[in-house]
This record gives structure tokens, C-alpha cells and sequence, in this order.
């Protein structure tokens, strides 16, 4: 069965993009609370704040690009200044629940609490309440999709089973628009490294830079080809290493190259399709 292709604005050939997960020590702390107590371990979470945002930021101003920075509600209480930056650049800020957490191990009123807290405290800061939700790292429920919903987030970029926007039925008579993911680009898996907790489980890792660039754009190609849209995820710990961070402005730079591309942000997304511009 071939395959509908999506109609993109203006007559573009694909859509691309950027999107941040700004976590913080968070990722550690969800692998092992103690790690409250393991300096050297959270300062790999602190890094990405405090040095490699920055990078990644001035990047995207010289080409020219938005991304959707997906933040926790308490990333953005404990580094204010670094989220009103990215929003002052023209970011969007979308949700990543509260403390980064694995919503299927949490009971209803818990992921309620925790998507709750984390829109509001988004709110407070940047004076815009989140239009899209992004999971941490764990499962989530079909409720996580409906509570995210009815806190007034209106797409959500967490799922893997396809490489188009499509609207998902969350079976209350609500939908979201699903922005679909996959792990191939994602920097956090080739790069993320600790010895205790151990992650990943059985070491061996760093992966080699320009492996990791060559799947990157492989994956775009394969999207600019047939039309797709291509969702890149980013860790500022990871890619905003100074060994690294010219991955990401090589990969803008072969995207560009084969042109015909329309960069966009979640909300971006979200209009388009909602104003029956994508086919659903």
C-alpha cells in the first residue's frame, strides 16, 4: 500500500523540527532519587543548563529557526532566567510534566497533579499556559494524552507509530494532534553516560560522532524523499557539548542543503493541521 504523502505549506517538500528537552539533573534523579545526594552526577543534568543551552540558542539564531522546548514545570522554577532566554529568543515552551515524570507508573490523579503543576508553573514564568505535552523519557497512558488535553494542551509529540502528524482519538470524544517521534533522533541515547546509576544499564557507550551525524541525516533524506515530517530531539547535555554542537549545525546546514523544507515549531504544526492544511 503506498503511502499518503502530507501536503505541506507553500508547496514544501517536508517538514522539520527542532525540538529541546530541557531537563536538567532531572533525568538523573528520575533514574535514582539518591542522585539528590551525588553532585557529580546531577552536574551532568546542570551542564546542559548552564553551557550547552546557550550554545544550541545561537546556532538557531544564526540559521534563523524556532524550536519547541519542552521543559518540566520545576526546570523552569529552578532556572528561570534560562527559560525567559528561550522564550525571549522567540522558542516555543511546551510541557514535560512536573519532575520528569514516568507517567504510567503514576495513578490518574498523580499525572493530573504533576501536568497541573508543571502548565502552571510555565505560566507563571513565561505569562503563556503550554499548547504541547512531551512525556519524559517513560511510558505514559492514554490518560496522560486526555489530562494533558484537558489542561489545555493541544498536541502532543510522544508517540512512534508513524512519521506524519495525524490527529489521535482519545476515545472521551477529545483529540490531540500527535507529532510522532523516534528514537534514531534523539542525541540522549548515543551520548548519555554514568557509572553509578548505571545508564545505560550495560555501559559501553559513548557513540562515535559522525555515526550518529550520518543516521541523522540518513533519516532526513529519508523524510525529505517521501515527504515526511522529521522530528529531531535534542539534550543540551549532550549535543551542547563543544565537541558536538557543530553536529547540529552541519545537520541544519544538509537539510537546507536539499531544500524544499518547511521548519516549524508544535503550534505551528498544530495550526496548520487544525485549519485542515495537513490531510488528517
Amino acid at each position: 500500500m503506498r503511502l499518503e504523502r502530507p501536503q505541506w505549506p507553500g508547496g514544501k517538500k517536508c517538514a522539520a523540527m527542532i525540538t529541546i528537552n530541557l531537563n536538567a539533573e532531572l533525568f538523573w534523579l528520575q533514574l535514582d532519587q539518591t542522585c539528590v545526594n551525588m553532585p557529580k552526577t546531577l552536574s551532568l543534568g546542570q551542564y546542559g543548563m548552564n553551557r550547552g543551552l546557550d550554545r544550541i540558542l545561537d546556532i538557531l539564531d544564526d540559521k534563523g529557526i524556532k524550536a519547541t522546548c519542552f521543559t518540566p514545570g520545576w526546570v523552569a522554577e529552578q532556572y528561570p532566567d534560562k527559560i525567559l532566554e528561550v522564550h525571549g529568543r522567540g522558542h516555543e515552551i511546551g510541557a514535560l510534566g512536573y519532575r520528569h515524570e514516568n507517567m504510567a507508573l503514576l495513578s490518574v490523579e498523580e499525572q493530573e497533579e504533576a501536568i497541573r503543576k508543571g502548565a502552571e508553573a510555565i505560566g507563571r514564568l513565561c505569562g503563556i499556559r503550554p499548547r504541547g505535552f512531551r512525556s519524559p523519557e517513560g511510558e505514559l497512558t492514554l490518560d496522560t494524552l486526555r489530562i494533558a488535553r484537558k489542561h489545555g494542551m493541544v498536541y502532543s509529540s510522544n508517540l512512534c507509530d508513524d512519521d506524519r502528524p495525524y490527529v489521535k482519538d482519545l476515545g472521551d470524544g477529545a483529540s490531540i494532534l500527535e507529532i510522532p517521534i523516534h528514537w534514531v533522533n534523539y542525541d540522549l541515547p548515543y551520548f548519555a553516560f554514568n557509572y553509578h546509576p548505571a545508564f545505560p544499564a550495560g555501559q559501553g557507550r559513548i557513540a562515535n560522532y559522525t555515526g550518529v551525524l550520518s543516521n541523522w541525516k540518513d533519516e532526513f533524506s529519508g523524510c525529505h524523499e517521501y515527504g515526511l515530517c522529521y522530528v529531531l530531539q535534542l539534550d543540551p547535555a549532550a549535543i551542547g557539548a563543544p565537541g558536538r554542537i557543530g553536529m547540529l549545525e552541519e545537520l541544519i546546514d544538509h537539510i537546507n542543503d536539499l531544500g524544499g523544507v518547511w521548519w516549524a515549531t508544535g503550534e505551528e504544526m498544530y495550526r496548520y493541521y487544525s485549519g485542515c492544511g495537513g490531510k488528517h
